[in-house]
């Protein structure tokens, strides 16, 4: 009998006990792994329960009388790999089971229940206490924010990942509102993000978007993008690449506590909330592969990643995934290098409300930065207006009635006038739509619907553009803002953190899979390779469309114009706008994942 389906018939909250492996193992191709070790591998189940109390599977081994190594490292993981099946290679670190005590953010172990199997032939096995291990993950989450908290959902729903010993930090509290929905009614958050079609499948997968669809969510079929001059504009439909949503527009704490929900649902993940983090080192290599018994706790975490808590708690880990935003304590602290530039813009943020209902998104770029107004159900609206400093605080300090006029006047009365929506003869035709001309190539320009009240107060905040020159070092990865931000004209910012959370797990499940250290460099890279591929191309895109429209001049005026109308009028490159910007052009979905 394999280990998994071992795993898979074991009750609840007890303990498996496999003596031998010989007595598994009968083929010929074993028999080297027989001849020369004799092991005792236990493993504790991965049952787990709400209100904190979570399980950890783990296997060690005892090669010898008086050795005992966590299976994930040195030689034993070499014998293993060769000689068993793949799905008996299982690289978990720890061998107990703990209750987190949120108050004094430590690990209670309760004593270990009997094993219901048993091998008489050998009385050794392992304590499922280990005091010099009571603070080893195998991941924890510096950041607990909505690409962190995707990570750690992502890791407990994924099939091969779910036994994982993981644990979030956040410098926040944790409090009941995290795990409290927002209500259907009342006045939206001003902050806000716009999920593409691939995140929300992400979220589908992990089964966190049911909470976000009980909430409110409100989808967008197309949207209007156009120049202050009033020479260009183009309209994108998502039944131009037959869809019913480019995306939805959802509140940023709706999106995190439905992660939280479903964190809490497989009661998977250790949170330590408040702390902060003081100091993370990469791992120290251990001279010896072997470690014996009665050897201190300092020479068993060897090889292990460390994070120091601001209270002196030290946490040891085979992975330190940074997610802590773009001023990443992680990434400094591990001395990975940045490159950053500040746009000397801040982008300015609130709820309002429209004179009519709508589901398109408006985007009009001013010469100061692009205005845009989300849809946010209803006659609710959301505005982003990225602005200089100066004009960012003159409009956060005016009265509600002036800053209305502000919009209004930013949306359809500055600058120069609407586009004309002259459409060329062919498009209009029925030949038009023989050729596969897009629906929204043969509509006219429409005005924006007119704001009529300020409804949250205004907040601001900085914009950049920053990336990381490497993800990845040894034991630690950086993921979301730590590792990159872009300008938020496209809304591709949390897009990008989520496709990032998605390839990292499904990196890491392959790497279990295959029973290799989920910290080596060597696997991070994976990850890092494939991300900035799917990561530079937009962030130069969002940069170049930044340029463009901050420059008031004549031929560059029209240059745009000529991009907008290429855009508008030409349907294939239109649809390869629409599917790339819907985050098409890249696998977001992690493999494995069971509900």
């Amino acid at each position: 009998m394999a280990m998994r389906s071992l795993l898979s018939q074991r009750p609840p909250r007890h303990v498996l006990r496999i003596s031998s492996l010989s007595s598994i193992l009968s083929s010929s191709s074993h028999s080297q792994l027989n001849q020369c070790h004799r092991p005792v591998v236990s493993t504790t189940s991965c049952s787990t329960a709400t209100g904190g109390v979570s399980f950890f599977p783990s296997i060690r081994a005892s090669w010898g009388t008086d050795q005992r190594l966590p299976l994930s490292s040195g030689r034993p993981t070499e014998y293993l790999a060769r000689y068993l099946p793949k799905s008996f290679v299982v690289p978990f670190s720890s061998l107990r089971l703990q209750k987190f005590d949120s108050e004094t953010r430590s690990m209670q172990h309760p004593a270990s229940e009997p094993s219901v199997f048993s091998d008489n032939s050998h009385d050794e096995t392992f304590p499922l206490e280990n005091t010099c291990q009571k603070d080893v993950f195998d991941v924890v989450i510096v950041g607990g924010g909505m690409v962190g908290a995707a990570v750690g959902c992502g890791l407990a729903t994924n099939k091969l990942t779910k036994s994982l010993r993981v644990a979030i930090i956040d410098g926040k509290p944790l409090t009941e509102g995290l795990y409290n929905l927002p209500k259907i009614d009342g006045v939206p958050d001003p902050r806000v993000s716009a999920l593409t079609p691939s995140t929300v499948k992400f979220l589908e997968e992990m089964d966190a978007w049911r909470y976000i669809s009980n909430c409110r969510h409100a989808p967008f079929d197309s949207m209007q993008v156009w120049d202050y001059t009033g020479l260009g504009y183009t309209r994108y439909n998502a039944t131009d690449v037959g869809k019913h949503e480019l995306g939805y527009v959802v509140e940023n704490k709706v999106i995190l506590s439905a992660l939280y929900h479903r964190i809490q649902d497989l009661g998977f993940t250790s949170l330590i909330f408040p702390a902060n983090v003081k100091a993370v080192k990469g791992c120290e290599k251990s001279s010896s592969a072997r470690v014996k018994e009665g050897t201190d706790c300092e020479t068993n975490n060897k090889g292990l990643a460390q994070v120091e808590l601001d209270d002196g708690q030290l946490l040891h880990a085979r992975l330190v995934v940074g997610a802590d935003g773009g001023s990443s304590k992680v990434r400094t602290m591990v001395g990975l290098q940045s490159f950053k530039k500040s746009y000397e813009q801040e982008a300015l943020v609130c709820t309002l409300e429209t004179s009519s209902t709508h589901s398109r998104a408006w985007q009009r770029f001013l010469p100061t930065g692009p205005v845009a107004i989300l849809p946010m159900g209803g006659t609710f609206s959301n505005i982003v207006w990225s602005t200089t400093p100066s004009q960012a605080h003159d409009l956060k300090n005016m009265s509600d009635e002036d800053f209305v006029a502000k919009v209004n006047e930013a949306l359809v009365g500055s600058f120069g006038p609407f586009p004309s929506s002259h459409i060329p003869h062919l498009l209009a035709s029925p030949l038009g739509s023989f050729l596969g001309v897009t629906s929204s190539s043969r509509e006219p320009f429409e005005p924006p619907p007119h704001i009529t009240k300020c409804l949250s107060k205004r907040a601001s905040f900085p914009l950049s553009l920053a990336h990381a020159y490497k993800y990845a070092t040894d034991h630690v990865v950086l993921v979301g803002d730590a590792a990159h931000t872009v300008h938020p004209l496209a809304g591709q910012g949390v897009n990008l953190g989520f496709g990032d959370a998605a390839t990292l797990v499904n990196i890491l499940c392959e790497g279990v899979e295959v029973g290799a250290d989920i910290g080596e460099v060597s696997l991070l890279e994976r990850y890092e390779k494939k991300q900035r591929l799917t990561n530079l191309p937009m962030m130069a895109i969002m940069d170049g469309f930044q340029r463009a429209f901050s420059v008031d001049l004549g031929p560059i005026n029209f240059a745009r114009a000529a991009a907008f109308r290429a855009v508008q009028f030409f349907s294939p490159l239109k649809r390869q706008v629409i599917s790339y910007a819907m985050g098409e052009g890249a696998t977001l979905i992690p493999k494995n994942f069971q509900l």
